[in-house]
């Protein structure tokens, strides 16, 4: 089951199919310099985000918990965090919080096992940019991710004070 609240421009490349074995040229070329944090307590989740965002040529960095979440943010600039919402301790949409505080431009994608509408709204309201319900494969993880990245191009190329930034190099060339 997918939640999703995107505000998002989806791109073409975007869509994937889960059987397909090809190779996606169009969100490796977008994505090549794309820096991910993937949080979450389970270490299998963690893993699969991990490979299927590599696989679409994506920089990612991995954490257990909020704590080493906002430790990351604070040491590096993501373009896009993927966010679980229980987990021991800081809970997820306290993280949510603190890394839209430091890094607004920095894209979050909250992905739980837990859905409700009401978690969802609240994700929203902080500045997500999606809500996905688990279990969610490889390729809507790479969706998401893409289209996380396409919406920050979008209003990065707003912000920008020249509207002649090249398509992939606003996701690609400016982090949160």
């Amino acid at each position: 089951m997918v939640i999703s609240f995107a505000r998002s421009f989806w791109h073409a490349a975007c869509s994937i199919e889960c059987e397909s074995n090809e190779p996606i040229p169009q969100v490796a070329q977008m994505s090549e310099q794309s820096k991910v944090l993937i949080v979450d307590d389970d270490d299998v989740v963690r893993l699969s985000y991990q490979r299927s965002l590599q696989t679409a040529h994506y920089s990612v960095e991995a954490v257990a918990n909020g704590e080493d979440a906002l430790a990351a943010v604070g040491q590096k600039r993501f373009d896009l965090v993927l966010l679980d919402l229980r987990m021991p301790g800081m809970d997820g949409m306290a993280v949510l919080q603190a890394i839209k505080c430091r890094s607004p431009h920095c894209e979050v994608v909250v992905i739980t096992g837990y859905p409700t509408v009401e978690t969802a709204k609240e994700a929203v309201r902080l500045g997500a940019f999606d809500y996905l319900a688990k279990p969610v494969g490889p390729a809507e993880i790479i969706n998401a991710a893409c289209g996380a990245l396409t919406q920050k191009q979008f209003a990065l190329r707003q912000d920008a004070p020249d509207a002649t930034v090249e398509p992939h190099a606003a996701a690609s060339g400016f982090a949160c």
